[in-house]
């Protein structure tokens, strides 16, 4: 599979694993990478940007492809030091970034002159095109069905997808509702040319987190994920458990919610450590709509290799239907 995506990231298939706090850390990028994919390390997770530093060497020990690292750039009252990470980034010589959440315009100058390649994720049309024109390299565009934030617009993939499409001229990768080659040949035919996947990575042998929440995302249907921060204008997929459930009763209280009444449930600490303990109902857990696709916990390997001969079959199968 050679396209522009593959061309621009250095890699085998136009999959990328998303950057995804808590998970993105050596042993899962190291793993997509070598499958053909382009894994993906956190920066955010790691407590300072000299950690950074230490999990791109250890990425680097498990693996000699191209690999990126993710900087989700968040509002925030005491923003971590955002330009250290990056500069980490530069310094250790990885040559792909993942960005997400605000424009990433004060960071690209930098970031090209050493020969960075910027991917930014976005949540609609009209911000993707505001990164096209601040000169991103390309778009990764994430629709309602994704986990974590997707923005307050509500449009799934299979319009948002080709929306984008039509006008965005730089490399388009579609991201969220995406665990198996059909979806991937799926947005192939919609316009992108590659798919970005978070939940069905948090689905993998080598993923860093307990066994319990791989089993819970693979025994979960399409309808057990829930919104959450939505009277906050800070919309959330997550899998539905008690702490989701208890966020959700808060908000709809009469006169609604302030954030305070809701940082002890969605505090990040108590998300990781449900991820590490297995506790499903100790903290958040983000996951998509995909959920209801996934019924396996594979290596990396297996998935990716599964998900191209999946997709190189109905792409087949498609042209046979009108050959």
């Amino acid at each position: 599979m050679k396209n522009r995506v593959t061309d621009l990231l250095g890699i085998r298939y136009p999959i990328v694993q998303g950057g995804m706090q808590w998970v993105g850390r050596a042993e899962l990028a190291a793993a997509v990478s070598n499958a053909g994919g382009l894994g993906i390390v956190t920066a955010l997770t790691q407590p300072t940007p000299e950690a950074l530093g230490d999990e791109i060497a250890r990425t680097r020990r498990l693996t000699d492809q191209p690999f990126g690292v993710n900087l989700t750039i968040l509002p925030t009252a005491s923003p971590p030091p955002y330009a250290e990470y990056l500069d980490v980034t530069i310094k250790s010589g990885v040559k792909i970034l993942e960005t997400a959440g605000r424009s990433p315009k004060d960071f690209i100058a930098r970031a090209k002159a050493a020969g960075v390649r910027i991917v930014h994720k976005c949540t609609s049309v009209r911000h993707a095109l505001s990164a096209e024109r601040d000169g991103v390299d390309a778009i990764s565009i994430d629709g309602f069905e994704c986990a974590g934030h997707p923005g307050e617009d509500d449009v799934g993939g299979l319009v948002l997808i080709p929306a984008a499409a039509r006008v965005v001229k730089i490399p388009l990768i579609a991201s969220g509702g995406i665990a198996d080659g059909r979806g991937m040949a799926a947005a192939l035919v919609l316009g992108a040319e590659g798919v970005n996947m978070g939940t069905r990575f948090c689905a993998t042998v080598e993923a860093p987190i307990h066994d319990s929440i791989k089993q819970a995302l693979a025994g979960a249907s399409e309808r057990q994920t829930q919104l959450i921060l939505r009277t906050l204008r800070n919309t959330g997929r997550v899998l539905k458990n008690a702490v989701s459930d208890e966020v959700v009763a808060i908000e709809q209280r009469p006169g609604g919610a302030q954030y305070e009444d809701l940082r002890h449930l969605v505090a990040g600490a108590r998300g990781r450590g449900a991820l590490e303990s297995g506790a499903l109902d100790a903290g958040l857990v983000w996951a998509g709509q995909v959920v209801g696709l996934i019924d396996d916990v594979p290596t990396c390997q297996a998935l990716i290799e599964r998900m191209v001969a999946e997709c190189q079959e109905r792409l087949a199968f498609g042209a046979r239907c009108f050959g």
